[in-house]
């Protein structure tokens, strides 16, 4: 089956009771039994939901996985598989990645005595001097929040000296549409499902994608567990979403190419920040692993300063200056103070994520009139 027809049809079953073509939202709490442990399959929602059921089937099938499990966000989503870790063990993570992801490593767990180390993955022996017999995890985002470098997957995988370290790819960025990290050998697969496979900004959601059986019964006792499941409306806002993933990705894709384009020709802009562009430091790498591009651009004014970049963000109309990104309509952000902003401004310029930089998530609306008010608001 082709991804196209896995966005609409891909792991789901017509409703038993009615043969209905949607989903159905399910929003109960619990289902009867007809005996002491005696049910459908159903006990609690918080276990178990058939919502929650195809939402998670259908991730799966998208990323080519045998497993998917859904939760309240992609944050949770990340804690629960930070949660399989034991005291004493290590993570090797890019250096630059999703603030709220740095501030769950290093205020949360770095607590329990795990090991962080934050490194530049564009360099695999960056990677390979932190690795040592503590190492559980490799962690990483491609492309990465907000500086769109762009990370090896499959070379990494020649990193994983024994089964004991996991491969971790937080694919939200690109999303299953254009890159499959389980394909190139990846263990794990993370999303803020919020973003791209929702689409519409209306649902804070998360999954996991597997293979491993032992892993996956690990982090379903851990979701269940710790309780942090999405609710049946979430889940099938986020069942609705996957349907038009496909044809969005293509859009967002094709505005954004036109967005760094624009931006990259305009005097008054210094850096750009898009994998597609061929002196991209990874671009060979990017268009080897992905099938476009992505959505996202960011961009430094040739005058890097945070007045000029909070002019050009005030100045926006069609762009909305908000965090987050993924959605059908266009986003600007300002990460140093926004997203990013529970990272130090030195770890900030250590991965080259200065003040004056914004980043753009590119919506699907007409690309004209994106850069008209782009050129608008840069004066």
């Amino acid at each position: 089956m082709k991804f196209n027809t896995k966005a609409i049809h891909g792991g789901q079953i017509l409703d038993p009771a009615y043969n209905s073509v949607m989903t159905p939202i399910y929003q109960t709490s619990t289902y009867a039994q007809s005996s002491p442990g005696k049910h459908k399959g159903y006990e609690y929602s918080r276990t178990h939901n058939p919502t929650r059921t195809n939402l998670e089937n259908s991730i799966a099938s998208l990323e080519n996985g045998k497993y998917g499990l859904a939760f309240s966000s992609g944050l949770a989503a990340i804690d629960a598989l930070l949660k399989t870790l034991n005291p004493g063990d290590e993570v090797i993570s890019t250096n630059d990645l999703y603030g709220g992801s740095y501030r769950l490593f290093k205020k949360i767990f770095q607590k329990y005595d795990i090991k962080f180390h934050f490194v530049n993955m564009e360099n695999i022996k960056n990677i390979e001097d932190k690795i040592t017999k503590k190492t559980r995890l490799i962690w990483l985002e491609t492309p990465t929040n907000p500086m769109m470098n762009i990370i090896d997957i499959k070379s990494l995988t020649k990193l994983k000296k024994n089964n004991k370290i996991l491969l971790c790819v937080d694919n939200t960025f690109a999303s299953p549409y254009l890159q499959r990290p389980l394909e190139l050998g990846a263990d794990i697969i993370i999303h803020s499902a919020t973003k791209y496979i929702a689409g519409h900004s209306d649902v804070i959601i998360g999954a996991i994608v597997i293979n491993n059986k032992s892993l996956y019964d690990r982090l379903s006792f851990i979701q269940n567990a710790s309780g942090a499941t999405p609710g049946p409306m979430d889940s099938f806002l986020t069942l609705r979403g996957i349907k038009t993933l496909h044809l969005r990705m293509q859009r967002h894709s094709e505005n954004a190419r036109k967005i760094a384009n624009f931006l990259k020709r305009n005097p008054k802009i210094g850096k750009v920040y898009w994998p597609g562009f061929s002196d991209h430091t990874n671009h060979k790498i990017a268009k080897k692993q992905m099938k476009d591009f992505g959505g996202i651009v960011s961009f430094i004014p040739k005058k890097s300063n945070f007045k000029t970049a909070k002019k050009i963000a005030e100045n926006l109309k069609l762009f909305t200056l908000a965090e987050s990104l993924g959605g059908v309509e266009s986003l600007c952000c300002h990460p140093a103070s926004m997203t990013h902003a529970s990272i130090t401004p030195e770890d900030r310029k250590k991965s080259g994520l200065v003040d004056s930089l914004l980043r753009l998530s590119v919506g699907i609306e007409d690309a004209q009139d994106l850069i008209d008010d782009l050129a608008h608001a840069i004066g």
